[in-house]
Parts: structure tokens; C-alpha cells; sequence
């Protein structure tokens, strides 16, 4: 009975925050395609076609972190325009069901982008099974990461156009500046150590080295993957102790 509440719940956040947007608004889906397929397009006539690879695997990283970065919005509208969160809050709903919910609604949301991605993957990078499980588990984790630091940007933002303002800022920093769609060595040596500080740089690499593109040593490989873990376990013990759910 528990398990079916819970999941009730989940699906309730699906409905409202995704099928709900898709159904009534569906040039929401165009923004969210033109985004990655724009950057897409530019790496593939600059590169003429040598970074259709790289490009493909940035465009994936870059939807994920925008989806989940795009939470931090919808949690700001329907906790300060619709006053949804005040109703879940005073319901036996936990914050990680609400969450959770919310999480996988904006995965769905960006379902399209990521099936038409993932077809343009196997069409031109012809992915083994381990390298789509190493695609797949990063995609996961920044995934997870972004989640987290939607949710905690949307416990601070006291209004939907600070956290649209978020949103724009974050994912530039986080998908669009750092070499998500091409890799590192194309950036100058003084300013790669910038990049570093992305910890999509890190997620790139991983995804780069594993489809060949670029030769990782085992070491800078197990380094890639501790940070981009340890950030994202950071960040959701920080996200457990401080974001404020129900007032004490």
C-alpha cells in the first residue's frame, strides 16, 4: 500500500510537470531541441564533420544537464506561482518523493531529444555495448548532479525569473563553455585549467576516451570518474542537510 502511494505520488509530478507541458505546449520541445542540435550543427561545419562524434556525445551531456538544471525553474514556478510545494508539503510526500518525481518528469520531458541523439549515435558512432554502458552512466550521473543543484538553486530562488536567470547562467557554464562538444587539447594550455573546473569537463573526457576520440591513461581515466562521482555525492548530502523542505 506504502509502495503504491509513493508511486502515485511520482507519477502525479510526471503528469503535472511533463505530459501536462508536452501535451498543451509542444513548442516547449522545440526550445528544448534547438538548444543542443544548434551547438550540434556549429561543431559539425566548423569541424566539417571531423567532431560529429564528440559532437554527438556533448549534445547528449548538454541535454542532460539542461534537463536536470531545468528543474530548478519548474519547482520555483509551482512552489511560488502555483503554490503546489505549500500542498505537498502539508501531505505525508517527502521531498525526496517529490524529488524523484520531478527528476524523472524532466527526463521524460527531454525524451524526444535524447531517442533522436541516441539514433544519430548509432548511425555515425556505431557505440559497442560498453561504450553505450560508459555514455549511459555518465549520462546518469550528470544527470543526477544537476537534479541536486536544481533542486537546492530552487529552495534559495524566491521567484521564477531569478531562477530562469539560474538556469541561463548554469547551463552556459556547465554545457556550452566548457569542451563538452569538442575536446580539451582545442582549448589554450593556460586556459584548460578553467576548464577543469567544470565537472563536465571531466564527464567529456570519459565519454571522449571511451568512443576512442581521445587516449586517456588509467589514472587521469580513475581521476575523471572520482570527480565527477564525488562531486555529485557532494552535492546530495549538501542538498539532504541544508535545502529547506517543511519549516521547523
Amino acid at each position: 500500500m506504502v509502495k503504491r502511494s509513493k508511486l502515485s505520488q511520482v507519477l502525479a509530478s510526471i503528469l503535472v510537470n511533463s505530459i501536462y507541458q508536452m501535451i498543451n505546449y509542444p513548442i516547449m520541445l522545440v526550445n528544448t531541441l534547438l538548444a543542443p542540435f544548434s551547438i550540434l550543427v556549429i561543431i559539425i561545419l566548423i569541424s566539417h564533420g571531423g567532431l560529429i562524434n564528440v559532437g554527438i556525445e556533448g549534445a547528449l551531456i548538454m541535454t542532460t544537464i539542461t534537463a536536470g538544471i531545468g528543474l530548478q525553474g519548474d519547482l520555483s514556478h509551482l512552489k511560488n506561482d502555483m503554490k503546489l510545494q505549500d500542498m505537498v508539503v502539508s501531505s505525508p510526500t517527502s521531498s525526496l518523493i517529490y524529488v524523484i518525481g520531478m527528476g524523472i518528469s524532466e527526463l521524460i520531458y527531454a525524451a524526444p531529444v535524447i531517442i533522436l541523439l541516441a539514433v544519430m549515435a548509432a548511425i555515425f558512432i556505431h557505440p559497442t555495448l560498453m561504450q553505450t554502458a560508459v555514455l549511459a552512466a555518465v549520462m546518469g550521473i550528470t544527470f543526477v548532479f544537476s537534479i541536486v543543484l536544481g533542486y537546492l538553486l530552487s529552495t534559495i530562488s524566491s521567484d521564477v525569473v531569478q531562477s530562469w536567470g539560474f538556469s541561463g547562467i548554469i547551463s552556459v557554464l556547465l554545457s556550452t563553455l566548457p569542451p563538452v562538444y569538442y575536446p580539451i587539447s582545442y582549448i589554450p594550455m593556460p586556459f584548460q585549467l578553467l576548464a577543469y573546473l567544470s565537472p563536465t569537463t571531466y564527464a567529456a573526457e570519459i565519454v571522449q576516451n571511451a568512443i576512442g576520440f581521445i587516449h586517456l591513461t588509467p589514472t587521469n581515466l580513475v581521476i575523471d570518474w572520482i570527480v565527477i562521482v564525488g562531486i555529485c555525492a557532494a552535492l546530495i548530502v549538501i542538498a539532504y542537510k541544508k535545502a529547506q523542505w517543511r519549516e521547523s
